[in-house]
């Protein structure tokens, strides 16, 4: 049960959703919304009157969900987006300041470190869950919610969506939960640097002509523009999906050519070997979709 934390609810699909589709459940949290519905979790940030600020539950239930994913072979594609408005206005800075105010001397150093590492374990924990991710981006994406932006493995927006690193307009180093690492590798060090320096918005169009996004879609029309993908994706055999994430991983940062290769080979090589290969083949050759044993 993912209820282990205590911090989420199992609640019946039929109780939940009004269905008789078995297959669909749906974990109900005060910081998070996760659907299961037959291999994809459509998790949604729900803290609308706050634009989706980054609280510490809302910190600890990301962090207890992507770290549960590691082993986890029942999900096989991840859909991340936030409730109302806004994607993710990044940290919640009204609640931090609060507690700031409510003690007696500030956080030392190793108490802010703790905390800053808290948020960065969850850009960490996106990259290495073998589960793709599909973040849907509307409104405002800035800071911390423009880290998991980055941190999915595809991005949508809408015409609303504005990006920026907020960190370097509130006195702190543009640098932040992993935003130097990701904007170079998707952008370009020019456009990165930009992004960083200034900590100016970036919007929806623009972040397209950039590479930063997939595709852009008007209001409303999230959640029908990443079922293609979705699709594609569950057409592919689990374990030729979650070996796919980690060679890109790997190679974004690879050495050489010839270690990428010898990753590619090793992966084909163990593809080839599943049951699952022989199923692709037949799928293939009898125009229909694939129906894989789920592991």
């Amino acid at each position: 049960m993912r209820n282990n934390s205590g911090l989420w609810l199992w609640v019946p699909a039929r109780a939940s959703l009004g269905r008789d589709d078995e297959e669909k459940e749906r974990f109900v949290t005060q910081p998070l919304l996760i659907e299961h519905d037959d291999g994809v979790d459509r998790v949604t940030l729900n803290r609308p009157d706050s634009l989706n600020a980054l609280n510490p539950d809302m910190i600890d239930a990301l962090n207890t969900y992507f770290q549960g994913l590691q082993r986890n072979r029942s999900t096989r594609v991840v859909v991340l987006k936030g409730a109302g408005n806004a994607f993710c206005a990044g940290l919640d800075l009204k609640h931090a300041m609060a507690r700031r105010a409510g003690q007696q001397e500030p956080p030392g150093v190793t108490e802010s470190l703790d905390s800053q590492r808290r948020i960065a374990d969850i850009v960490m924990l996106m990259r290495r869950c073998p589960q793709p991710i599909i973040a849907l981006v509307q409104g405002a994406a800035a800071g911390g919610g423009f880290a998991l932006a980055l941190a999915a493995d595809i991005r949508i927006a809408t015409k609303s969506a504005r990006m920026n690193c907020a960190f370097i307009k509130l006195g702190l180093g543009g640098c932040d939960i992993g935003t130097s690492y990701f904007l170079p590798r998707l952008v370009g060090v020019s456009v990165a640097s930009e992004l960083i320096l200034t900590g100016r918005f970036i919007g929806a169009e623009r972040a397209l002509a950039v590479g930063l996004v997939s595709e852009v879609v008007e209001e409303g029309g999230l959640d029908a523009a990443a079922e293609p993908y979705v699709d594609a994706m569950m057409t592919a055999s689990p374990v030729g999906l979650r070996l796919s994430k980690e060679c890109l991983n790997m190679s974004v940062d690879a050495g050489s050519m010839e270690a990428v290769i010898a990753m590619e080979d090793r992966n084909q090589v163990l593809c080839s070997r599943s049951e699952d290969f022989g199923e692709g083949i037949r799928a293939f050759l009898e125009k229909r979709k694939p129906v894989y044993i789920r592991r």
